[in-house]
């Protein structure tokens, strides 16, 4: 029973450097609809929690949703027609790239430059690493862009304001007149402009 009782006591004083999820607290992101662009209204808050220059952090959601945007007053505002889903994955990716520390997987980093490299250093555990480079994305973005004069075989998945056909590849809503909903269809893309993609319905 000593035994038990004193290696109780030793597994309550080891550290946890598990969980975490349970330390980094980020708000989820909240966006609103602006014609072609997308607002992300609270960028501001999402950079305080990660403890993050705010324009660092909205470079690289530029990057990660391949489009371009605008910084100002804690908001930054995005070319093309994006979701709540598609902020959130750009944002956990920089998480995972700027923030967490690749050896105790706690966000205790702090984000530094030498010789223009970035490097995270983890107050937790010590470690001072490169940061992590993420490439399954841009890959993945690379197999799902959309552009003009190609034609796609696309899943109609929705209607829009005028009855057109829509449906979703990747970071891309693509426009298909003539097509409904739960239709998959041959389209020709006439024109793309920023995340938004108009087609042309090919039999």
């Amino acid at each position: 029973m000593e035994y038990e009782s004193s290696l109780d006591r030793a597994m309550d004083a080891v550290p946890d450097l598990g969980g975490s999820d349970e330390r980094l607290t980020v708000p989820d992101p909240e966006h609103q609809k602006d014609g072609a662009f997308t607002r992300l209204t609270n960028l501001s808050d999402i950079a305080d929690a990660l403890g993050r220059d705010p324009e660092h952090v909205h470079s690289k959601i530029q990057q990660e949703l391949g489009t371009a945007g605008q910084y100002e007053d804690g908001r930054a505002r995005y070319n093309g027609n994006f979701r709540e889903r598609d902020f959130q994955a750009a944002i956990d990716s920089y998480i995972e790239s700027y923030v967490t520390c690749s050896e105790c997987g706690l966000p205790d980093t702090r984000l530094e430059t030498e010789n223009r490299t970035p490097m995270l250093r983890c107050e937790a555990c010590g470690a001072f690493r490169p940061v992590a480079k993420q490439t399954t994305s841009n890959t993945q973005r690379q197999e799902e862009a959309i552009e003009s004069g190609k034609t796609y075989e696309l899943e109609i998945v929705g209607t829009g304001r005028k009855g057109d056909g829509v449906a979703e590849r990747g970071e891309y809503t693509v426009f298909v007149p003539g097509a409904q909903e739960g239709e998959t269809v041959r389209a020709y893309i006439k024109n793309v402009s920023g995340n938004l993609a108009f087609a042309r319905r090919e039999n």
